[in-house]
């Protein structure tokens, strides 16, 4: 995938995913958590960790699709 060079401190791209998958996980879990206190899922961890790699499946193909890496 590659890295990012900020002053000489190369930072991974994936990393860089990962942080604003899990910052938009934040923002959505607000609105999954009455679901889950209601009992809606069987595990919520299990729906959680699941959600979160959904996002950052999708954060992923829009870093693919803007910057063409």
């Amino acid at each position: 995938m590659g890295e990012l060079n900020a002053y000489g401190i190369y930072i991974p791209v994936f990393l860089i995913q990962a942080i604003a998958a899990f910052l938009i996980f934040k923002c959505v879990s607000i609105f999954t958590n009455p679901w889950l206190d209601k009992g809606w899922a069987a595990l919520p961890g299990v729906f959680n960790i699941c959600l979160y790699i959904i996002l950052l499946m999708g954060v992923h193909e829009v870093f693919l699709v803007f910057w063409g890496i």
